[in-house]
């Protein structure tokens, strides 16, 4: 059962922290919230965020690697809501003036032709997907010194902040063990494997339609679904040029100005 001052207050606190671009102590050092809330809080935040002329566009997946799980310090996969001011345009400058403390991972996506809600099955997901592509995924935690609680990242939207997607592709391309490699300024930072995201980013697709149903939204037609980073993120610099590279897939790239 959610609390509705509880969840404006919390609400409130993260949305003026990403609005002003000041980080925020902990929500559960003040606030006893449950999972539950935390989504609703996150659910809360997307509302503010819609009022002000954003645009619903996706969902992220989070955690769904071990390399990710133990770079954070947690053990449950998580979820957040994309909008489109997060995404960013292939191969374009941005300012890191508008994050906190961001960093970066590589990721894979998925653009749904079909609407998939529930229990699928991984037959049902990959009939459901238009398209896949590479993509990179920048993370900025509102709290300060990137410290939280499972409850406390889940409110905080998971984390998302900015989406970069490379060219979209047929979805029969083979995901299952295909090499990534996040390089910065042309040189290997994170070296990794689509196997890393829960053995298969199918499977993550899977939990993402069982994940949002339990919260009453279902994945619809035209929806983008982050299967998750691929590796443990790094973190991003002004005059960076960040590329991810996803064997036989393709890639994406992000400049970030000096």
């Amino acid at each position: 059962m959610t609390h509705k001052p509880l969840i404006d207050t919390c609400a409130a606190i993260l949305d003026d922290a990403q609005h002003t671009v000041t980080s925020t102590p902990q929500l559960s050092a003040s606030h006893e919230f449950s999972l539950d809330d935390a989504y609703a809080i996150q659910a809360a935040v997307l509302e503010r965020r819609l009022a002000r002329g954003e645009r619903r566009v996706g969902m992220k997946m989070g955690f769904t690697s071990r390399a990710k799980m133990v770079q954070m310090g947690v053990s449950e996969m998580i979820w957040g809501r994309l909008t489109d001011a997060m995404m960013l345009e292939e191969g374009s400058s941005i300012s890191l003036e508008g994050f906190i403390h961001p960093r970066i991972e590589p990721e894979v996506a998925f653009l749904l032709k079909d609407r998939l809600e529930g229990d699928v099955t991984l037959l049902q997901a990959r009939r459901a997907v238009e398209a896949v592509a590479p993509a990179l995924e920048i993370i900025d935690s509102r709290y300060e010194n990137f410290k939280f609680s499972l409850e406390d990242v889940v409110a905080d939207n998971s984390s998302s902040a900015g989406v970069v997607l490379g060219r979209w592709s047929s979805p029969d391309t083979d995901l299952e063990n295909l090499g990534v490699v996040m390089s910065f300024d042309g040189e290997p930072e994170r070296i990794g494997s689509t196997a890393a995201i829960l053995g298969s980013p199918w499977r993550s697709l899977v939990a993402a339609a069982r994940l949002s149903a339990s919260r009453g939204e279902p994945l619809e037609p035209g929806t983008i679904v982050l299967a998750g980073g691929a590796t443990a993120a790094s973190y991003l610099r002004p005059g960076l040029h960040v590329r991810v590279e996803v064997e036989g897939l393709g890639r994406a790239d992000l400049k970030v100005d000096g």
